[in-house]
């Protein structure tokens, strides 16, 4: 039993070191923000990276999809894109063999399966919206009628923070549709000194494909079927409500939170904590796990008022905070010894031995 359940948490994390270990390969550093990526595919979730120009978010999403089996889709966004330039349109066709003429559907670039949205804020919320059904339904609908996407499915898009003419922000609705946004920060001086060599002589590499289809999907079905304690679940529950102000709020919430997290991010935060122990070779969830994933989870979900703005308190300091308040205030105490009960153990050799003989 156990060395099954062995066996199946360490197939997933050399798939997944087999990944990073390619994408390395083009992007120096970056090793947090590419795991995180990572975790959100397993989780059919989307991500929305941010940072300054020049600090290769359209290469590590290429870079991440070449290693993968999977086709590849990009849209450059810009101020004239307009929704069919993404899910496609209808178009006059004539029938060679009759003449006839008749409606054929053009397919966009959203049927991919991984589709890079670059400079996702630079086009207007009309075209921002046609990503919307896609991104939750994984379908699209031209002309009264639904098309399914590829399965599976995923939005990487990217977005310049500092720029803000000709940009729309994007609306509130989209950017819950976004599970993890990942921050992107300038590489050390080690690292900077690494891609001057690399991009500055002759030498070339190639990422190779390590991943297929298979291995993907099997990877989602095991973090879907990861055994998670009711008290953890708990946790992660507590970690979202709390952001929301109210009387039951902290003090520090009530004070710059305008508004907080919705159901989704409880949904996300109990989903990417399952990938995040899984990646870490970890039978069952802890409370680490959780808190791991907590700022790609809450950061975009939470709207600061003017009081935070005016003392220069960022979404990640009011999630710092939270997570320090309920370390403080649990009764389960967060020890995080990663252990499971007997029912646990049996639910994981359960779930992953049926998995290894599904992909025998």
């Amino acid at each position: 039993m156990d060395r099954e359940i062995e066996q199946a948490v360490a197939e997933v994390q050399q798939l997944c070191q087999r990944v990073r270990e390619q994408v390395a390969v083009e992007v120096v550093g970056q090793s947090e923000v590419v795991e995180q990526m990572i975790i959100a595919m397993l989780c059919q979730g989307h991500c929305l990276l941010v940072g300054v120009p020049g600090l290769a978010k359209t290469m590590m999403v290429q870079a991440l999809a070449n290693t993968m089996n999977l086709s590849f889709g990009r849209i450059q966004f810009t101020p004239d894109l307009m929704p069919t330039d993404i899910t496609g349109t209808e178009i006059i066709q004539e029938s060679v063999e009759t003449g006839q003429r008749g409606l054929e559907f053009k397919e966009g670039p959203i049927f991919t399966n991984v589709l890079l949205a670059d400079e996702i804020n630079r086009t207007p919320p009309k075209t921002q919206a046609a990503l919307l059904e896609g991104m939750q339904e994984r379908q699209v609908t031209v002309g009264g009628r639904s098309r399914p996407l590829a399965s599976p499915f995923f939005v990487l898009a990217t977005q310049n923070p500092i720029e803000q003419e000709g940009t729309y922000p994007l609306p509130e609705a989209q950017l819950d549709r976004f599970m993890f946004q990942l921050l992107i920060d300038y590489p050390t001086e080690s690292e900077e000194l690494e891609i001057v060599q690399r991009t500055t002589g002759s030498e070339q590499t190639a990422i190779e494909q390590v991943v297929d289809v298979e291995d993907i999907e099997r990877a989602i079905g095991l973090v879907r079927e990861m055994p998670i304690a009711g008290h953890v679940a708990q946790f992660a529950i507590r970690l979202a409500r709390s952001t929301r102000p109210d009387e039951n709020s902290p003090e520090f919430i009530r004070q710059h939170v305008a508004w907080g997290a919705g159901p989704r991010s409880s949904q996300f935060l109990v989903l990417a904590a399952k990938a995040h122990a899984l990646l870490h070779g970890r039978l069952s969830v802890g409370y680490d796990d959780v808190v791991a994933v907590a700022h790609p989870v809450l950061r975009h979900r939470i709207r600061l008022n003017y009081a935070a703005t005016a003392s220069q308190v960022s979404a990640d300091n009011i999630i710092d905070e939270l997570i320090q308040h309920l370390e403080s205030t649990s009764s389960a105490g967060l020890d995080n010894s990663s252990t499971t009960n007997q029912d646990q153990c049996d639910q994981s050799a359960k779930v992953f031995r049926s998995a290894d003989t599904g992909g025998a």
